[in-house]
């Protein structure tokens, strides 16, 4: 049975996207395939993201073989499907890298290849990513663990889109829950193969909410914003009225084409839905701890990145607060496995949602308009994903002083913010669950 659906995860890994990833694994067959691991530079430097990739697999293999002794279930997909894993960009299109090591970890994971080099892979993963020059090739043997995915030596954004022009068009959906450069290298290489894309999950952005690095800005936006402006742009009826205007005359990647076939389906997760979904720390340890004891190399692995992140919650806010680790990564793992559950609920109609890039404070701030005017060529901006002329509204929808096409039924986002999941009190015990079955 074909699964529901089939997903390219573009992730950073750090611990909430290491629990998602785990969450995605560890589906049915039935329910998702990740055909793709797309990895970017984000919570920590690329090569420390890919690195944590590479362990997971790696813990993995060690803990069906665990599973499989116990007479414990093994991980569906993850015997099912063999996802490619490619690594992609080290840096913002045109910003320095940000990284969130402060609170993931130097590693990105709270120390764990240290505190458990059992459970880390030895330096031999690297060539499996890069050329190696002839006279330093080795006759070895790949890792064993290897056999649980494809690696590719070409770059992640090349992969997304020779994926996307290979399968059926909206077959595939993108799950991205890092900063948004490898998707926005594959919107400007190709915009036309990129709109074959089912649809683009994003994690990012902060709407109603304060932001968690800035008093503004979500961090996934905020490392690389133009690239989030550029995405977003492609959700418009005339995506250069969204752009990002060029620094010092000059762009890193072209404008898109005047007329494009479609237009993207993005579904946001914003921090105003993914801070409350929350797991607590007695919540994980109740599930943990027994199968730590029992000798499960999951359990082991996790409970060390997990509790050193609990620990970093517990400096920041001090004693007495009633906070866990919002779980914004997994969040939309779970909303690709049931997408079709009609709790989960999005704005009525796609919002005008647009970052804002030059802001000294307000770097990769989501910029909407709250105010109470009318729009004179008002219509139906429900995202078009069939070929329209959208000129129809012209003639009455320019509105004198609105030089930024706010008010305008042609200009501007489209974006299907998510606002209610099917509950943001179960989904915690769900991960669980899941992941440590």
């Amino acid at each position: 049975m074909a699964p529901k659906n089939r997903i390219i995860i573009d992730t950073d890994p750090g611990v909430d996207d290491v629990l998602a990833l785990l969450l995605a694994l560890s589906a049915s067959p039935e329910e998702l395939e990740v055909v793709m691991i797309s990895v970017t530079y984000g919570n920590v430097p690329l090569q420390s993201c890919l690195r944590n990739v590479v362990a997971l697999f790696h813990v993995l293999e060690k803990e069906m073989t665990w599973r499989q002794s116990t007479g414990k279930p093994t991980y569906g997909a993850l015997n099912a499907y063999i996802p490619i894993v490619a690594v992609g960009a080290q840096h913002a299109l045109e910003d320095e890298e940000l990284v969130a090591d402060h609170f993931h970890g130097a590693d990105g994971l709270h120390g764990v290849h240290d505190k458990h080099p059992h459970l880390s892979p030895t330096d031999a993963w690297r060539s499996l990513f890069e050329d190696v020059p002839s006279e330093s090739t080795s006759s070895a043997e790949p890792p064993s663990y290897s056999r649980f995915f494809t690696p590719s030596k070409t770059p992640a954004h090349k992969e997304m889109l020779r994926i996307l022009k290979e399968e059926p068009e909206n077959t595939v959906s993108i799950v991205a829950i890092g900063p948004l450069t490898n998707v926005a290298l594959a919107a400007s290489d190709d915009p036309e193969t990129f709109l074959r894309v089912k649809e683009l999950v994003v994690m990012g952005g902060a709407v109603g909410v304060e932001g968690n690095v800035s008093p503004c800005a979500e961090f996934n936006c905020l490392a690389d914003a133009v690239a989030a402006a550029r995405v977003y742009a492609l959700t418009s009826p005339v995506p250069s009225s969204t752009m990002p205007p060029m620094i010092h005359g000059k762009s890193f990647l072209s404008p898109y084409p005047d007329k494009l076939s479609r237009q993207l389906k993005l579904t946001l997760f914003p921090l105003d839905i993914t801070t409350p979904h929350e797991l607590r720390r007695c919540a994980f340890n109740d599930r943990i701890q027994p199968l730590k004891e029992a000798g499960s190399p999951l359990a082991q692995w996790t409970d060390t990145f997990m509790n050193g992140t609990f620990d970093k919650i517990d400096s920041m806010l001090g004693e007495g607060h009633n906070e866990g680790l919002s779980l914004h990564d997994p969040l939309c793992i779970w909303y690709m496995l049931t997408r079709d559950d009609p709790a989960w609920k999005t704005v009525p109609k796609p919002e005008d949602i647009r970052i804002e890039t030059c802001g000294q404070w307000t770097m990769g701030m989501h910029v909407i308009d709250r105010r109470a005017r009318a729009k004179p060529a008002e219509k139906d901006s429900t995202v078009r994903t069939h070929p329209a002329d959208p000129m129809d509204a012209v003639t009455v929808d320019e509105v004198p002083g609105d030089t930024m096409g706010w008010l305008s039924v042609r200009k501007g986002n489209r974006i299907n913010r998510m606002l209610e999941s099917p509950g943001r009190d179960i989904f915690a015990d769900v991960l669980l669950k899941k992941v440590f079955a």
